[in-house]
């Protein structure tokens, strides 16, 4: 079970490491960008073989990325985004990974869990985690609820607008208003409800427009206020505010340490009186949230 998970939290144990934050996406067939990447403050770094990379750059990518330097003490975690299931770009990557000293796969276009599942058995015996982008195609959008219990080395889902958008041949993903349109709403929404229920970190999609980062800012903490912890990014001046809305505030911390310590001290209470206020069950889940994204 991942790390971040509602058991481990009802049991009142220890979370371990709080999940990345931000997962910086990085074409992998340009090692300058690449090293920038792995510079640039991110939690996670996403070395991408997919939709950045034209395909006649893959077989370079796939070279450079062999040669990446080694890690760094307190650098950041190393992801890799493969092409799709049933592709021979697919097939290619698999190879690929054995040679690499990474933390887990990034999996496009998944559209249920067998999917996942699937990625798992080729990967075996290696188990390597899978973070999974969820809401990219049209029958994606009915598959949420299949990644409950699909397989264990599932670790996040994501959603993203893009190649959903072009699945249903929409001319904009946007409304009048600037707002984004119902389907895509809906979209990361399933996305934030199936990570829950499955137990694996919930991540936001990318904010598209990397030059406007009040924009960045205010998706970003609607989404950690909504529940997401992290959120994509295609630029690593966008990393900055990703790791600032998704760290809690020192207040955050003292309310959430003040409630866990009041049922620690009543743990049959069901309500109890925190700073002036009611507080329940659901406020105690809360705050222990809150603590396993502290760093």
């Amino acid at each position: 079970m991942h790390p971040f998970s509602l058991a481990s939290e009802e049991a009142g144990m220890s979370l371990g490491a709080p999940p990345p934050r931000s997962w910086l996406f990085v074409p992998a067939d340009s090692n300058k960008k690449m090293m920038k990447a792995l510079e640039s403050g991110a939690d996670a770094v996403i070395f991408d073989l997919e939709d950045s990379v034209a395909p006649a750059q893959k077989p370079i990518a796939r070279e450079l990325l062999t040669l990446l330097p080694e890690r760094r003490d307190g650098g950041p975690e190393r992801w890799v985004r493969i092409n799709p299931l049933g592709t021979d770009d697919h097939r290619e990557d698999l190879d690929l990974l054995e040679d690499l000293d990474i933390d887990g796969v990034v999996l496009p276009k998944a559209e249920c869990g067998d999917d996942v599942a699937d990625l798992a058995a080729e990967l075996a015996p290696h188990s390597l985690p899978i973070h999974a982008i969820v809401t990219e195609t049209a029958a994606s959008l009915f598959g949420l609820r299949s990644y409950n219990d699909c397989c264990s080395s599932l670790a996040a889902m994501s959603w993203g607008a893009e190649d959903l958008s072009a699945a249903l041949g929409a001319s904009s993903k946007y409304t009048a208003g600037g707002e984004l349109a119902f389907t895509y709403q809906m979209a990361r929404s399933l996305c934030l409800a199936g990570a829950v229920a499955a137990e694996v970190q919930p991540i936001d999609g990318v904010y598209a427009d990397f030059r406007d980062e009040a924009g960045l800012i205010a998706e970003a903490r609607a989404a950690a206020s909504e529940g997401f912890t992290g959120k994509l990014a295609i630029h690593p001046a966008q990393v900055g505010p990703i790791n600032e809305a998704f760290t809690p505030s020192d207040a955050e911390l003292d309310h959430a340490r003040e409630i866990v310590a009041a049922f620690e001290a009543q743990p049959d209470a069901g309500v109890l009186s925190v700073g002036g206020k009611m507080v329940d069950r659901p406020h105690l889940m809360q705050a222990r949230r809150v603590l396993a994204r502290s760093r």
